[in-house]
């Protein structure tokens, strides 16, 4: 797999950022800016999650490559994905893109999928245990964001859905199980091609920049791929090193928007190198936690914490409007604001920490001792 870039992603155990009552222990301001500082350099961190639930993130990656492979090799009209950017908290069930030789089975909660004759779609196996396992970790994923930033507890609350959901309501959150070109799908197969400094030929798809509108996303693949432009503007293979219970999390453009620009999305490209001689192609497990349509995207939260907001932010935005337009990447990036913000530890723990960290931890730490 080839990448110009050795990343040093922040590890953190999902357990040491669950919140508590009283006091953050150090183990939790410790893991909070390991993995703050991550997203700052990379745009990206890895998340580590108990042995048990890494048994069944493999075993919904297991399912999705047999339910992929029974699929026919080229969709139905009414399955190609028409991007339509309406449909963006609406999708459900199977689709795909063969632009991007890329099919997805969208799980939301509150809505049933049905195939184009009316009859019910058999999903893969696992999705409602999937999605309630990754929706707490992201939920207290962008809890431990706005520890970092200062911000009170839980201040996205107004925007996310209840847990758990209420009668008749549908998820605004979606659980993408994906599957990228697979061999027996007869996709499109356009790529661009990228010489590496080994010399090693690595192909991407035609539409390669791209930038999910979540809060948060958490991705769990069964193969690297997945390359994010970090703060320096390299593209880095992110998930080469990623044990079982390991995922990749990062952040979307809604947060972006809902921290007034100091946490910057992912810019993001999967690599389909070698994947056509895979029986299955390469599949993952993407959640996107998604604010409500019915609500607005404010920076009041930052405002009272005390944070500048800039003119472009200064005004709520619906957040159906926000998802439905789109936004250009060269004009979202403001890199250095969310490094700037620090916190106190104790002196035992904060130089146990720079024994371990990089130089680039290591500088922004020694800064606030």
């Amino acid at each position: 797999m080839a990448g110009n870039v050795l990343p040093s992603l922040g590890r953190v155990k999902l357990t040491d950022l669950a919140p508590a009552e009283g006091l953050p222990s150090d183990s939790y301001k410790l893991s909070v800016s390991t993995l703050s500082q991550s997203l700052a350099q990379y745009s990206a961190a890895i998340i580590q999650f108990p042995v048990s639930d890494g048994a069944l993130l493999r075993s919904g990656l297991d399912s999705a490559r047999l339910y992929f492979h029974q699929k026919a090799s080229y969709p139905a009209a009414d399955m190609v994905n028409t991007n339509d950017p309406r449909d963006w908290c609406k999708t459900s069930g199977y689709y795909a893109d063969p632009q991007l030789w890329l099919e997805t089975y969208d799980y939301r909660p509150g809505l049933t999928p049905l195939e184009p004759n009316n009859t019910m779609e058999f999903p893969p196996a696992g999705l409602p245990d999937i999605f309630s396992l990754l929706g707490k970790a992201a939920r207290d994923i962008l809890d431990a964001i706005s520890f970092y930033l200062n911000l009170r507890s839980s201040p996205f609350t107004k925007v996310l859905d209840n847990v758990p959901l209420r009668n008749g309501e549908i998820s605004s959150s979606v659980l993408s199980v994906c599957c990228h070109t697979r061999p027996s799908f007869q996709g499109a197969q356009h790529h661009n091609f990228t010489t590496q400094e080994d010399g090693q030929l690595v192909m991407f798809s035609d539409h390669e920049h791209q930038v999910d509108k979540s809060l948060i996303s958490l991705v769990k693949s069964d193969k690297a791929g997945l390359h994010i432009k970090d703060f320096q503007g390299r593209w880095v293979l992110v998930d080469e090193d990623l044990g079982p219970q390991e995922a990749i999390v990062y952040p979307g453009l809604a947060l972006y928007q809902a921290t007034a620009g100091y946490v910057n999305p992912a810019l993001q490209r999967t690599e389909t190198t070698n994947m056509q001689s895979n029986l299955f192609g390469r599949c993952s497990l993407a959640f996107k936690l998604m604010p409500k349509s019915m609500t607005s995207l404010s920076c009041s939260e930052m405002r009272d914490a005390g944070h500048g907001v800039e003119a472009q932010f200064q005004l709520p935005v619906p957040v159906d409007d926000f998802m439905q337009r789109s936004h250009p990447t060269d004009q979202l990036f403001n890199r250095q604001s969310f490094q700037s913000f620090n916190f106190h530890a104790t002196q035992e723990a904060l130089s146990e920490k720079l024994l371990t960290a990089g130089p680039w931890i290591d500088e922004m730490l020694v800064q606030d001792l």
